[in-house]
């Protein structure tokens, strides 16, 4: 079975997290690691929420603009990829690695937050805050960001039920616990202010050239996340000879959800 769901266009966080209930129990159907970043990336949303709702924001109604409009780049891109068209390349490399076996839960996560993060991101937050609206939301960017980073440093915690031998990754790498090789998300977050301040500017003419010039800097990223050095390709073999290879239940796991509970599928129209 293979997924085929119509994702995108969504209107409000809420109907971001419905196509993200989709997406979810699609994969999981499937057996497909697009589930993953999905599953992880579900939690992330509800956490934004949450924020709204308790006035964690500075403009809780810019927040959600923000959260759905970068939301929409993902699930644009995923359904591009589901339906034979092309998505940007960073995103490509993310979803045809999740084809890959050989590859570490943890990879496959960080291919997904390399492409949303140091891509995504900074576009979402200049279509958001176009100009010099954009030094306003400064301060609610670092919070998305704070809620983003929050999830590298507890993911290990999470998969560890999955991946017994997945704490050896800072005894093969003292870097590796957070890039697999070199993804910071001190580093992303500063990587997507950077491209919002750019695109802020406005000037289409460049923006294209740029844009695709970016797509192709963090896919090379990527690249590196998915294939590391030889020795340390050699040591991440052992830790992937004990993780878990039941693709459902690890959707359930980084989903945070009950094995026996699978949401319904409503497709977006």
């Amino acid at each position: 079975m293979t997924m085929n769901g119509t994702y995108g266009g969504a209107r409000s966080i809420d109907e971001v997290l419905l196509q993200l209930d989709d997406a979810v129990a699609e994969a999981r159907m499937a057996s497909s690691r697009l589930g993953y970043f999905a599953a992880l990336y579900r939690m992330v949303t509800r956490k934004v929420k949450d924020g709204i709702a308790q006035g964690f924001f500075e403009d809780g109604p810019r927040m959600e603009r923000l959260d759905v409009t970068f939301a929409n780049r993902y699930l644009d891109a995923l359904n591009l990829h589901l339906h034979g068209g092309r998505p940007t390349c960073c995103w490509a490399l993310s979803f045809e690695a999740a084809r890959n076996p050989r590859l570490l839960i943890l990879q496959h996560l960080l291919l997904g937050m390399n492409a949303h993060i140091n891509y995504d991101l900074g576009i979402a937050a200049a279509e958001t805050s176009p100009g010099a609206e954009l030094g306003s939301l400064y301060t609610d960017f670092n919070k998305i960001n704070a809620i983003l980073a929050g999830l590298v440093g507890s993911v290990v915690d999470e998969i560890q039920e999955l991946s017994p031998w997945i704490r050896l990754l800072d005894k093969i790498d003292i870097k590796a616990e957070f890039a697999v090789i070199n993804f910071s998300m001190m580093k992303a977050r500063d990587c997507a202010w950077n491209v919002a301040e750019r695109l802020a500017l406005g000037d289409n003419a460049s923006d294209a050239a740029y844009l695709y010039q970016l797509g192709n800097e963090v896919a090379f990223l990527g690249g590196k996340v998915a294939d590391p050095s030889f020795w340390l390709n050699l040591g991440l073999s052992v830790i992937r000879s004990r993780e878990s290879g039941d693709i459902p239940r690890i959707i359930d796991v980084l989903g945070g959800t009950d094995t026996d509970i699978v949401p319904p599928i409503r497709h977006a129209v």
